[in-house]
């Protein structure tokens, strides 16, 4: 596990979700004939049905969810509201103590009031106040499902801020280490815990499957050490860690007291919890608001899929785009869902796009066979990562070269191996747990979309429309008719989302 130390790691501006799709598709189920365009072969997407009683039952369930308490423990605010700051500085040392005295009996953790703890709150409220209103928005979507597993598990549900700590809720975050994912696993943990990496897929980014290999991780720990406040620091640093620092501390079993011999990143990985712990259950008193983030997780739902697919043929077949599918499917390296027998890989779309998706399910994977026939380059084959290798030493070896080369930790390497030094010697077989070890197999990865012939700039009348904080181009597309999210990137040149900045000027011709 990698240390952070809180919350400064934010994704870009949050989307937001668009209205429900307007105008419903003609009911046509033909597949379009191919079409020759320049010198490649173009796969129209087929035009699709939906049913508005169907419909109709998903808005109904959602509007009832959206009525629970679910969506009642947040008030949200306009993200460009001025929020006081009037209650940092009158934040005595007497409240705080009152406060965590109140958590501190509350929960299973050792919440103590002490100096550094105090400083380390009060610096979030003056340096981090929105990041934290950042960080509640987030929050909504991620920990009804978090809540879900740590009560399955009987794990305290105060944990969930643990992954605010470790990745920021970000799916995908990476530390320098190579820890990766919402609870940030390394790649042999999280082989442990079952959690796949392979040419497609890595599992450590779907938050459900990595939220449930936390959740044994944690209880394997709770049950070793029969204290959450340690099991939390050998989450961060290992359980041998931990004991050593027993040990020195003459047998004590309180964090506070073996504190000072846990190496240092453990030392202040405690109080980051504590810290976010007060704040996101004071957020009220100190004015901190949620700003919105993307939807609640209940809006969405699932489909195994049942032939691969890439993330660009959904985005043609019903008109989405890039930024919403990674955000709903992280795990998907590069942006292509498999289908391997015995496996369930899944799509995460809104309600209202998994109904489209499954009254044309058929078509849909047509036109992706038809799509993968035609392309120049063909995807890169799907190969899962090896669970270990035996390595021979050879001239020229060292230990930072050979963890480099399979993208581990050297001591990582030296435990696997049991070694004391760094010292190794010329056909010494060592065992490794690779990382990302590059084979001829996953090589050629970079394109895989076929070339097609641009599309010339239409002339003639034109809408102006203003990019607003949160906008993506799927939001701004369902704001116009009949206007898809390629037709505004050819219209205006944009090859990046990162170019979709407030303020920018966009030009939205009549379809």
């Amino acid at each position: 596990m990698r240390f952070v130390y809180i919350v400064i790691l934010l994704l870009s501006p949050s989307l937001l979700f668009a209205q429900k799709i307007g105008n419903e598709l003609k009911d046509n189920t033909t597949t379009k004939a191919l079409k020759i365009n320049g010198d490649s072969l173009k796969v129209t997407p087929p035009e699709l049905i939906d049913h508005s009683d169907a419909n109709l039952i998903d808005s109904l369930w959602v509007a009832r969810l959206r009525a629970s308490s679910l969506d009642n423990d947040f008030q949200y605010v306009d993200p460009d509201e001025e929020i006081s700051d009037t209650l940092n500085s009158g934040l005595s040392t007497e409240l705080l103590k009152e406060r965590l005295a109140h958590l501190n009996s509350t929960t299973p953790f050792n919440v103590e009031y002490n100096s550094s703890l105090e400083r380390l709150i009060k610096h979030y409220l003056k340096t981090r106040k929105k990041s934290l209103g950042i960080l509640m928005g987030r929050a909504e979507y991620y920990f009804p499902m978090f809540e879900e597993h740590l009560d399955k598990y009987n794990i305290p549900l105060e944990i969930k801020y643990l992954a605010i700590v470790e990745s920021a809720l970000r799916p995908t975050a990476r530390s320098r280490v190579g820890a990766s994912g919402l609870w940030q696993f390394m790649y042999y943990t999280g082989k442990q815990f079952d959690l796949e990496v392979n040419s497609y897929v890595d599992e450590r980014h779907d938050p459900i499957r990595a939220t449930e290999a936390a959740c044994k991780f944690l209880s394997q720990l709770y049950n070793t050490f029969n204290d959450w406040d340690l099991a939390l620091a050998a989450y961060n640093s290992g359980p041998g860690n931990v004991s050593k620092a027993i040990r020195r501390s003459g047998g004590s079993r309180n964090y506070w007291n073996i504190r000072h011999n846990l190496p240092r990143e453990t030392a202040g990985y405690l109080p980051a919890f504590y810290a976010t712990l007060y704040l996101m259950e004071y957020a009220d008193e100190h004015s901190i608001r949620p700003q919105k983030f993307i939807t609640k997780r209940f809006e969405t739902d699932t489909i195994v899929v049942k032939h691969q697919i890439t993330f660009d043929e959904i985005n043609k077949v019903l008109n989405t785009d890039n930024e919403l599918l990674e955000h709903l499917n992280p795990q998907y390296k590069l942006k292509i869902i498999p289908f391997v027998k015995e496996k369930k890989y899944t799509l995460r779309l809104p309600i209202n796009l998994i109904g489209k998706f499954v009254s044309n399910e058929e078509q849909i994977y047509a036109y992706a066979k038809e799509d993968l026939a035609k392309r120049e380059k063909q995807l890169p084959k799907f190969q899962t990562a090896s669970d270990k290798i035996r390595y021979r030493v050879r001239n020229g070896d060292y230990l930072g070269k050979i963890a480099k080369r399979y993208g581990v930790g050297v001591s990582q390497i030296k435990r696997w191996n049991g070694l004391r030094s760094n010292n190794l010697k010329i056909g010494q077989r060592l065992t490794i747990y690779p990382k990302n070890y590059k084979t001829t197999a996953t090589k050629s990865t970079t394109t895989i979309t076929k070339k097609t012939t641009p599309q010339p700039t239409p002339t003639g009348k034109y809408t102006t429309y203003t990019v607003k904080k949160g906008d993506s181009l799927w939001i701004i597309s369902k704001k116009f008719p009949q206007v898809s999210v390629e037709q505004i990137k050819n219209w205006n040149n944009i090859w990046s989302v990162k170019s979709l900045k407030p303020g920018t000027k966009l030009k939205i011709y009549k379809s």
